[in-house]
């Protein structure tokens, strides 16, 4: 049982992490072919899709693993699911293809094919949802892991082609490619960075499709009631979520301009580093946290795994600072957007607050209180919107990464708190304050004073390590010598 676990565990970090090292990938690809207002642009486009994508799921993906798993007939589980996002989804695409055009306009898009794109991947991927949450629920990670890269696969390549070898073909001769509307003095933008989406996405649905053919077409009215009211909580707090994530990107191009908003957009990346790390963690920490939150000294054990949560974090947020510029040099292929890189500590500073937020969320669901979790994100995202009109005119694209910041640091103060009153965890509080705090002086001493200097940024990334070190040689010692977690 316990391989099988590890062995689900490794297939969907795969499966969770690949794609966004291959999305990472494409950043270098967008920012040689495109403009800053373009990148402004298509990155605006998968704003939207993101929130498109919360709402039309309405919860519902999260709702079918809690009834699929309870509930004793499991095809209605299964056939009511699909019925609720194959509604919506054939609702939203009628609405929005008859509004598409006034929906251009309203979103600042001047083709009005970005919407008429946008509403028909987001359908195609809402439609994909439940038959990836049937591969997962029953069982089958190995098949979940094949389509979901092959998605990413397919999108990095038809992206590589459209942007960077299709401009190299100068004959007018190729039919396939005039067929297509590619011709001599083709320029790729950003409508073809969609057009890959779009074959993506419909590849993805094509190879998923034979899970869609086991669907019985019949509504269980017990069961819809069911999953709307456990849904309903869970898409606010995924929209709360979304903007907490991503409405920088929108409100930055409205308060200053879209150039300055393509520059932070593409600098923002680098904060996927830190990302990657939360995300890796978390796939090994969750399932953890419930296994062993009956046991004795499962807050002892929580604590520690925090601990070296922000310890970990905090080299990571070291060294993507002290060797900014060379990461940047391999992600960011044209130098018009390096202005912005003093936006990348910052960035990372609040993705490594924002995963201490989700380490410190067993508290509420380890007691059943996810209204809490909901109630946070809302309150943030709130706070998002504020402090965003308040440090963007005051202080430019810094002013999205300093929002962003605050946002996360006061979501896990909150949760802090609100922890130590229902489920109480003795957490290394000054000892997680001191490594932050020395890590972010040495990440401003490496940034401001030390910047294109690399033997001496090389020194202070050891020198934080050698620090790491020196605090916490008793407990290396001590895993060295007996398993203590």
């Amino acid at each position: 049982m316990l391989k099988s676990f590890f062995k689900d565990t490794i297939i969907y970090g795969v499966a969770s992490i690949l794609p966004r090292i291959i999305n990472l990938a494409m950043v270098a690809i967008f920012t040689m072919v495109l403009g800053k207002a373009d990148f402004s642009d298509q990155t605006t486009w998968y704003v939207y899709a993101a929130f498109i994508n919360v709402i039309l799921t309405m919860g519902i993906e999260t709702s079918f693993f809690r009834f699929y798993t309870s509930e004793t007939d499991k095809n209605k589980v299964l056939t009511t699911s699909s019925v609720i996002l194959l509604v919506t989804s054939g609702l939203f695409l009628i609405i929005g293809l008859l509004a598409g055009g006034y929906a251009t306009t309203f979103l600042g898009f001047s083709d009005h094919r970005f919407i008429q794109i946008l509403v028909i991947i987001t359908v195609l991927d809402t439609l994909a949802v439940i038959p990836f949450a049937y591969l997962r629920v029953t069982g089958r990670p190995l098949r979940y892991m094949i389509i979901k890269i092959a998605n990413v696969t397919v999108l990095f390549l038809v992206t590589a082609f459209l942007l960077l070898v299709v401009p190299g073909i100068h004959s007018d001769e190729n039919v396939f490619l005039n067929f297509l509307g590619i011709h001599r003095g083709f320029k790729p933008g950003v409508i073809h960075i969609i057009i890959a989406n779009l074959i993506a996405s419909s590849t993805t649905l094509l190879i998923i499709a034979p899970e869609l053919l086991k669907i019985k077409w019949k509504v269980d009215r017990v069961i819809l009631l069911k999953l709307l009211h456990y849904g309903w909580p869970i898409m606010v707090g995924g929209i709360a979520f979304t903007i907490n994530e991503n409405l920088d990107k929108l409100l930055i191009q409205k308060l200053i301009d879209k150039e300055s908003n393509g520059v932070y957009a593409a600098c923002y990346k680098l904060g996927v580093f830190m990302t990657l790390y939360i995300t890796a963690f978390r796939l090994g920490a969750e399932p953890f946290f419930f296994k062993h939150s009956h046991q004795e000294n499962a807050k002892e054990k929580y604590s520690t795994i925090m601990t070296w949560f922000v310890i970990f974090g905090c080299i990571f947020l070291v060294f993507v600072t002290v060797f900014v510029d060379q990461l940047a040099g391999i992600i960011i292929k044209n130098e018009i957007y390096l202005e912005g890189l003093y936006i990348v500590p910052v960035i990372l500073l609040a993705n490594l607050f924002s995963g201490i937020y989700a380490n410190l969320s067993i508290w509420y669901k380890l007691t059943d209180k996810t209204r809490f979790g909901m109630y946070i994100s809302i309150l943030g995202a709130v706070i998002t919107i504020v402090s965003l009109y308040m440090f963007v005119p005051a202080f430019g694209i810094m002013g999205g990464a300093v929002a962003t910041l605050f946002t996360y640091f006061v979501m896990t103060v909150i949760s802090w708190f609100l922890g130590r009153l229902h489920y109480p965890v003795l957490y290394e509080t000054g000892k997680i304050l001191f490594f932050i705090s020395v890590a972010t002086v040495f990440c401003t001493l490496s940034f401001i004073m030390f910047r294109g200097n690399l033997l001496v940024n090389i020194g202070i990334f050891f020198l934080f390590l050698f620090l790491v070190l020196f605090v916490e040689k008793k407990e290396i010692e001590n895993a060295f010598k007996k398993e203590n977690i």
